[in-house]
């Protein structure tokens, strides 16, 4: 299936292009766009302005496609919380890594191009994500 989302990514989309890959469709094909109207019809569009899996109710796109698609992995929402504060910093959460987070997906956007970004981005998502599903089982920070 074939995804659309804006053009030079950065943390919500990364984050969602995962999230999509890994949870919802294992054979994503994304596509990165300058401007809404250059989305292919066959295409789901995601974290741009008017989209159903998009910014909701003060959700980033993470969290609405979260929603979207019935995802309940508690390992999931804490990822959720980490991207909706690297992404609207409105303090809904506390989320000490979202700054960290957001340092890197930012200096990746200044030196790659978006394919790249998510290849590099991926394992990192990948390691957040085992981090917090061994601290969910132990109930406490992994060694």
């Amino acid at each position: 299936m074939k995804w659309a989302t804006r053009a030079r990514i950065h943390i919500d989309r990364a984050a969602c292009a995962w999230l999509i890959d890994r949870h919802i469709d294992q054979d994503a094909d994304f596509v990165f766009v300058t401007d809404p109207v250059l989305v292919p019809e066959d295409a789901t569009p995601f974290d741009m302005r008017g989209v159903e899996l998009g910014h909701h109710g003060g959700d980033c796109s993470f969290e609405t496609i979260l929603r979207r698609y019935r995802l309940m992995d508690p390992v999931l929402w804490k990822l959720a919380e980490i991207v909706h504060e690297a992404d609207l910093d409105d303090e809904r959460y506390d989320a000490p890594e979202a700054p960290g987070l957001d340092a890197v997906l930012r200096g990746l956007s200044m030196t790659c191009d978006d394919n790249r970004i998510l290849e590099l981005s991926g394992p990192m998502f990948d390691g957040l994500y085992e981090y917090y599903r061994r601290a969910t089982l132990m109930g406490r920070e992994p060694a």
